[in-house]
């Protein structure tokens, strides 16, 4: 008798419209549309941290190994040194890395989180720095799957060791090519599919997040979804996905305006939780990567601030949480730039605002243990 997610040769997920619909199940040897860090071209601007002492917990980055581009512990550490701010703890989000080699499609991901763990050890060694990296854990799980769904789960809680949070679901995708950032666009209507509920639904059950990283465009089926399941900590992935290629370039004030509706109705939700970041990518149409010199802190303020400000004034700030989206973001910018933008922003909010956006909300939603640096 096969495992939960044992699948015939005829379904097997190399098959393209298998990937189609489970992206998370991707192998990572697929080109990302995001752009690579360019090392010289990022060391023509550096700063200082603005306000050094300031505690952050990165909320969301990624840690991997891909033929030409490696961004493990050692990399993320000497970003983390060479800003000069205090990131206390991070939260791995997972990025298909790592997974293992043999066994049920459905458990592969699982050598994610046992990898992940591991990495937390060897930061916990206090010999990369005094970050708590991998204070958290959030991998990916087949929740198509529905109540199938429910061993894997245990698995992936066992394999962290105390660590592991939740899932995400990459689920961004759009009918135009031209609006792209995931190397396999998730199916239309996958969030509101009785199956996708019926999993999702086990995460809400062992007290356990769903991250989920979709475009504007999307966000009506992610309102679907939290009143289906108001028990279930959702986490919105880069600011609910703002859009400025293809269709939306040129148009901005239009499509900010769009933006800004659907994610006043999740604001409503009290399951709803924000990550500010992602806008180094491409999709967001910023266009940092295309300059001769990356920007500044100042030059990032001005372009993000409506964006920071409008996610804020909706969610309030102890149900938003900055991210770096490292190293994925890195190919705009640098990680200490980047936070010295965050904090441009968020000179003038009130100490409790900024501790909750830089810190206490992502304390909070992945229960991370007390403590502060190693």
């Amino acid at each position: 008798m096969s495992k939960p997610g044992e699948r015939s040769a005829s379904t097997a997920p190399g098959d393209q419209a298998e990937k189609q619909k489970r992206p998370w199940l991707r192998r990572p040897e697929v080109t990302s549309p995001n752009g690579d860090p360019r090392p010289e071209w990022l060391s023509t601007m550096t700063e200082p941290p603005l306000f050094p002492e300031q505690e952050i917990v990165d909320a969301h980055h990624h840690l991997w190994d891909r033929e030409g581009f490696r961004y493990l512990l050692e990399e993320f550490a000497d970003d983390i040194g060479g800003s000069g701010h205090r990131i206390t703890a991070s939260v791995f989000v997972q990025c298909r890395t790592m997974y293992r080699a043999d066994g049920p499609d459905a458990y592969r991901p699982v050598g994610e989180v046992e990898f992940v763990r591991g990495v937390g050890a060897q930061a916990r060694s206090g010999f990369y720095g005094r970050t708590r990296v991998a204070a958290g854990i959030v991998g990916s799980a087949d929740l198509l799957m529905g109540a199938g769904v429910a061993p894997v789960l245990e698995d992936m809680t066992e394999a962290g060791g105390g660590l592991f949070r939740g899932v995400r679901i990459p689920v961004a995708s759009h009918p135009d090519p031209d609006v792209r950032s995931n190397p396999v666009p998730a199916s239309p209507g996958l969030m509101t599919s009785r199956a996708f509920v019926d999993g999702a639904r086990e995460l809400a059950r062992r007290n356990l997040s769903l991250d989920i990283w979709a475009y504007q465009t999307q966000l009506d089926e992610v309102e679907t979804l939290a009143r289906q399941l108001p028990d279930l900590q959702i986490v919105l992935n880069h600011a609910g996905g703002p859009l400025g290629v293809g269709p939306y370039a040129g148009r901005k004030a239009e499509h900010q305006q769009a933006w800004r509706d659907a994610l006043s109705r999740l604001a409503t939700l009290p399951n709803v939780a924000l990550k500010i970041g992602g806008f180094g990518m491409p999709i967001m149409g910023f266009g940092f990567d295309k300059g001769e010199l990356p920007p500044n802190s100042r030059q990032l303020s001005d372009a993000i601030r409506p964006y920071v400000d409008c996610c804020v004034s909706l969610f309030g700030a102890d149900r938003c949480m900055f991210e770096s989206n490292f190293p994925v973001d890195k190919g705009s910018f640098s990680y200490g730039v980047l936070w010295n933008a965050f904090q441009r922003i968020a000179t003038h909010w009130s100490d409790d605002d900024r501790h909750a956006a830089f810190a206490g909300t992502a304390k909070s939603i992945y229960r991370l243990s007390p403590g502060t640096e190693i």
